[in-house]
């Protein structure tokens, strides 16, 4: 399933920033690309998104973005991330997780990731070492008949 979640993040590749959107072409966020995702394969999304304001990290300790991922996602270790898998990070230590992305790629220098770069778009870039330092956690996707929802 997730090596099919990499072919699918690419279709999202040049869809604009849009903060809470998530609509392939139209608009997305970093959430917004997940949620877009599973709505592609699975159907309906499991739980109502509330709206949250940009710096909702910055304001918060408890860890929002990971619970939700968890409760859908299969959650594995970092060293057993796969192409496909969603990518979780943490943008500054202290801080909550905030920021998701889609590993595209494992092969060549480093990894690269689909993901929605903040008042630009869906790009595809490498993630290296200065987002290697702030992964926190991987998620794989369930297969089709086994969603929680």
């Amino acid at each position: 399933m997730s090596a099919q979640m990499a072919q699918r993040a690419r279709a999202w590749l040049r869809t604009p920033y849009r903060h809470q959107a998530s609509e392939r072409g139209v608009g997305a966020d970093c959430l917004g690309l997940v949620r877009g995702l599973w709505r592609e394969v699975y159907g309906d999304e499991p739980q109502a998104v509330p709206p949250y304001r940009s710096e909702w990290a910055e304001i918060g300790s408890h860890e929002v973005l990971r619970d939700a991922l968890g409760r859908w996602l299969v959650e594995k270790p970092l060293t057993r991330m796969a192409v496909g898998d969603v990518l979780l990070f943490r943008m500054e230590a202290g801080s909550v997780a905030k920021h998701c992305g889609v590993l595209s790629a494992l092969e060549g220098p480093e990894p690269k990731m689909i993901h929605a770069y903040w008042a630009r778009a869906v790009v595809e870039s490498w993630m290296g070492s200065w987002w290697d330092r702030r992964l926190v956690a991987v998620f794989g996707w369930p297969n089709k008949g086994e969603t929680r929802a």
